[in-house]
């Protein structure tokens, strides 16, 4: 009996060691996973002007704005329609087996993305068909990763853990707009080569490292419930992406027919998938989840998070490429990189945060911190309405960084608490609701925060472009034509780095004085020009972000305290029982 005792001591020492190397394992790889995928959907941002001039097309050309937005969200749209699917299939076959396929998908439409050879439009074509096919391997590594995470730790450290991986996905949206910026000028085609090795490493590592720790349940695919769920969603979000474009005579295509259509018609395939999802026996999306009250509010916090801040990031750059960062000196051709730049104290405050907090939520639960966060969020967005056009750069640095601490304040205990409230058996599909409710919020942030800007531009900028114009000796034909452009094309002019008004003015330029010409192309005539009709869009943008943090907090506050699934359950009558650990 001693010798049995010997020997079952060392064992489980053995096994004690190899759990809690494991989950360092784990982290690594999966933080890996989100880090490279969230650089890569912002990474084309800042590179777009190369991009479009290696493959020979001008993405100003009204013809070309739907390559161009389909280029910026085509990977944001498939991630969000596909991870919750993928999340119950990690469910269903294995969490790590999924996720591994998804390195490999990624890995290999990296490739095809870095040796395009293809010019103009079958080039564009090329580009949009390999992201989005690259998206599907996004989409198979975040809807796997954070419930890989929660089944590799035990429930008192599963804060740090999410918190870190969170940090990672906000840091990579901005290390990506940063790299951009600097190989695009070196070769486009090194936008999408950084991440070969990074997707080749993580295929090998996570084969070789992984496990399957989680709680399989097999059962059968609803194929229904995943197909009305794709073409509805599918539906909602080109018609929000085609209705920040023009139409006609109007400035954005809310007016047009088929936007409404495929709006409405998505809406209604999405409330018949809800209906198919009560009558199966086997959801995709498991709607009984959302009687778990940690669960439901988590999740309309992070909806309502996401909304606030998903246009956020496009509205401030553009604020500094249009406006800012040509009053200071810089060249339109420079300020995609720049603006990436100076947006970098938002990553710092978010990577100070994230982490921090999560640790103390694993502590005190999620509530006062992922609340917290957001009142602090819609703080930072009111507090930027003070600011004049042409600001200080340190009271904007202070409120990047109030920002980002905010939102890392929120996003870890956030989703620690929500991965914490799921069985072990849901935690794919649980994680995959999760993304899917937070990249669709994105590309909805998207499109009303366009639409409040353009908006705001189309109130008086006509006018003032006109007079501006006349003054400097362009024609009063000219000047109504251009004056009456959508103001769409103007915005993407200074998000892409171009200089807006040569851009507008083309051939017209060199019947000019060349003093007259140089002024209006100058850095000084088109920022001011837009500066009181950005502002006006650019409040109602905060106004938004500050209402929707506000809800954000009370749904975060009615999450009620700390929980963990099974603390509702009766203890066990046994109490000589050794407890069991969530990881073993």
């Amino acid at each position: 009996m001693v010798t049995e005792v010997a020997t079952a001591e060392p064992a489980e020492a053995e096994k004690k060691r190899r759990r809690v190397a494991y989950k360092w394992i784990a982290l690594s790889n999966t933080t890996m996973a989100v880090l490279i995928v969230t650089i890569n959907s912002s990474i084309m941002l800042i590179a777009l002007p190369d991009i479009f001039l290696g493959i020979n097309m001008n993405p100003l050309v009204p013809g070309n704005t739907g390559y161009l937005l389909w280029l910026i969200m085509g990977f944001m749209v498939v991630t969000a329609v596909l991870v919750v699917s993928f999340g119950r299939i990690g469910d269903i076959f294995g969490r790590v087996r999924v996720f591994n396929l998804g390195f490999i998908i990624f890995s290999v439409f990296s490739i095809l993305l870095s040796v395009t050879w293809m010019k103009g439009t079958s080039g564009a074509v090329w580009l949009i068909a390999m992201r989005i096919l690259q998206g599907v391997g996004g989409a198979f590594l975040f809807a796997n990763s954070s419930a890989i995470l929660t089944d590799a730790f035990p429930k008192n450290e599963r804060g740090l853990a999410l918190g870190i991986n969170n940090v990672a996905g906000i840091a990579g949206s901005f290390i990506g707009l940063v790299l951009g910026g600097l190989l695009g000028p070196i070769d486009w085609h090194l936008v999408f080569v950084v991440s070969v090795p990074f997707g080749v490493l993580g295929t090998l590592w996570s084969y070789w490292k992984l496990e399957e720790h989680g709680v399989r349940t097999p059962s059968s695919i609803d194929w229904w419930g995943n197909l009305s769920f794709a073409v509805g969603l599918i539906a909602v979000l080109v018609g929000i992406t085609y209705g920040i474009m023009p139409y006609g005579h109007s400035s954005m295509g809310w007016t047009n027919p088929s936007v409404m259509l495929t709006l409405g018609s998505g809406i209604l395939i999405l409330i018949l998938f809800v209906f198919i999802e009560t009558k199966v026996a086997e959801p995709m999306f498991r709607l009984s989840l959302f009687r778990i009250r940690a669960f439901a509010a988590g999740n309309i916090a992070s909806l309502l998070a996401s909304l606030g801040r998903g246009g956020m990031m496009f509205i401030l750059i553009i604020w500094l490429q249009g406006i800012w960062l040509p009053l200071h000196g810089y060249s339109f051709q420079n300020t995609p990189l720049w603006a990436g730049i100076y947006m970098l104290p938002m990553t710092a405050g978010f990577l100070i945060a994230g982490p921090v907090s999560g640790i103390l939520s694993d502590r005190f639960g999620a509530r006062p911190f992922a609340t917290g966060g957001m009142v602090a969020a819609a703080v930072s967005f009111l507090l930027f309405t003070a600011l004049p056009i042409n600001f200080s750069y340190l009271w904007f640095a202070i409120l990047l960084f109030l920002n980002g601490v905010a939102m890392g304040m929120f996003a870890s205990p956030n989703r620690a608490g929500i991965m914490n409230s799921l069985p072990p058996d849901q935690r794919g599909a649980g994680a995959g609701m999760v993304s899917t409710f937070q990249n669709s919020a994105m590309v909805l942030s998207i499109g009303v925060f366009f639409t409040l800007i353009i908006t705001g531009l189309s109130s008086n900028l006509p006018d003032a472009f006109f007079a501006g114009l006349t003054s400097q000796g362009v024609s009063a034909s000219s000047a109504k034509v251009i004056a009456h452009l959508p103001p769409t094309s103007t915005l993407f002019s200074a998000l892409l780095g171009y200089n807006p008004v040569q851009s507008l003015l083309g051939g017209s330029l060199s019947h000019l004085p060349a003093a007259k010409a140089a002024y209006l192309t100058g850095r000084q005539f088109f920022p001011k020009l837009i500066a009181s009709s950005f502002r006006k869009g650019l409040d109602a943008a905060f106004y938004f972000a500050f209402t929707a943090s506000i809800v954000a907090a009370v749904a975060s506050a009615l999450r009620g305290g700390k929980y963990h699934h099974g603390d509702d359950e009766p203890k066990r009558l046994s109490e000589t029982a050794a407890p069991v650990s969530e990881t073993e």
